[in-house]
């Protein structure tokens, strides 16, 4: 049985870093508002929207020329249609404002860091303008620029010619955008003392304001598991209980899965199914995804991704850097025998809305035999037999872990922006 000394500690409000709420609002707004893409087409709701657990429901996601919302966005038609699915799956946003949060994404390409002077090390280098408060308002920046995510296509907008110029170029005209929005304008100066009139609003802002909006509107620390912490040993079920005795004892869940969000925040190969287009480096000369060793350059990273947090895992499925598993069983059986599970998985356990014309690259990496080699060969993990009773009482207590009054959110989805555009529900 898990004893007290195995447990983390309870969350608080303390271990998250304050943000303004006047801030927030307007990133609650700028954060459904299409203003920000450059075909003011796709919101980072879109991908990343409440109804969804804050992902989209998706292994890997459809951005710029998609149309709809979640699992039942589609691949657009015509000259519209995207052009490249996103490589991986759209990480979820709880508790991104945490205190020990220092590397984000699923590869860790941002991180805490006095590399380029600028308090980061991230996509853009020395490009990252200084003055970003948290690791969270430099996340926000760089789906700006990306061609696929929110950018567009070369040629379609200013925004996507300048994001393949360079990567800063993109953020004065998004920032440009924002500011001349009258509502906007005021919202700026009556919330940032170095605001004195709509012109000063730099991207920065924009930033700062984005970041106060999910680290606090996706704050979540009210789930069973946390009421269980607190001292209410009532909270959980007998199988919830069950399960956690398994997942900080015999099941070893929590040699990785551990601290107060249930993440490690390191890197570790689990030889997940390989599919989509890859997240592929310059002189890759095939798709692949290579995880932490793109960033690192260290071949002992080769195929590690980033430990998530467990924090309303039962929210946010399908699983995995790509979404490979649709269901927490699948992942948890994944773990506990990855080859044999990479052998048995069918490629249409991944949630992948029809595009025909990328169907020729979905699978493509499957059909090299040396890359399948290395792959099969890095594996980090080595777990003991479980039942199925033992797991089904492992899916019980990751039940437990969803927050209940947080995840409706405090701000919500506004009815409408500023800006006008449509914003995206139900």
């Amino acid at each position: 049985m898990a004893g007290a000394a195995d447990l983390p500690a309870p969350l608080t409000d303390d271990d998250f870093h304050a943000f303004d709420a006047e801030k927030a609002r307007i990133g609650q707004l700028l954060f459904h508002d299409k203003i920000l893409s450059g075909n003011r087409n796709i919101a980072c709701a879109t991908c990343h929207h409440p109804d969804h657990g804050t992902s989209d429901g998706l292994s890997l996601g459809i951005g710029e020329g998609g149309t709809g919302l979640g699992p039942e966005r589609r691949a657009g038609t015509g000259e519209d249609r995207i052009r490249k699915r996103i490589p991986r799956n759209a990480s979820a946003l709880w508790n991104l404002g945490h205190k020990d949060i220092d590397v984000l994404f699923h590869d860790g390409r941002l991180e805490v860091s006095d590399i380029y002077g600028n308090g980061y090390n991230s996509p853009a280098e020395e490009w990252l303008p200084p003055g970003l408060e948290t690791i969270l308002a430099a996340q926000a920046l760089l789906p700006l620029a990306a061609q696929f995510e929110m950018a567009g296509n070369p040629k379609e907008n200013q925004i996507a010619g300048a994001a393949h110029d360079r990567i800063d170029y993109v953020w004065p005209y998004v920032a440009k955008r924002v500011r001349t929005i009258p509502e906007y304008g005021r919202m700026f100066v009556a919330a940032f003392d170095d605001v004195d009139s709509p012109e000063d609003v730099t991207i920065v802002h924009v930033a700062n304001a984005l970041a106060a909006f999910q680290g606090t509107e996706y704050r979540s620390h009210d789930a069973p598991f946390d009421a269980y912490l607190a001292g209410d040993r009532g909270a959980l079920d007998p199988a919830q209980r069950r399960g956690l005795d398994l997942f900080y004892g015999k099941a070893l869940c929590a040699t990785c899965h551990s601290g107060p969000l249930l993440t490690d925040h390191r890197f570790h190969a689990l030889a997940l199914p390989q599919f989509g287009p890859g997240r592929t480096r310059r002189f890759d000369p095939y798709a692949r995804d290579v995880g932490r060793m793109a960033e690192s350059d260290r071949l002992e990273d080769a195929y590690r991704f980033r430990t998530p947090s467990l924090r309303n895992v039962a929210l946010t499925a399908p699983y995995g850097h790509n979404g490979a598993f649709p269901t927490l069983e699948g992942i948890i059986r994944h773990h506990l025998d990855p080859l044999g599970s990479l052998d048995d998985w069918q490629g249409d356990m991944a949630r992948l809305p029809a595009a025909p014309w990328l169907a020729a690259t979905d699978f493509v990496v499957t059909q090299d035999r040396l890359e399948r080699a290395r792959h099969r060969a890095r594996v980090d993990i080595d777990l003991p037999p479980l039942t199925g009773a033992e797991i089904e009482d492992l899916v019980a207590f990751l039940h437990a872990l969803t927050g209940t009054e947080s995840v409706e959110g405090r701000l919500g989805v506004p009815d409408s922006v500023p800006s006008g555009l449509a914003v995206d529900g139900p």
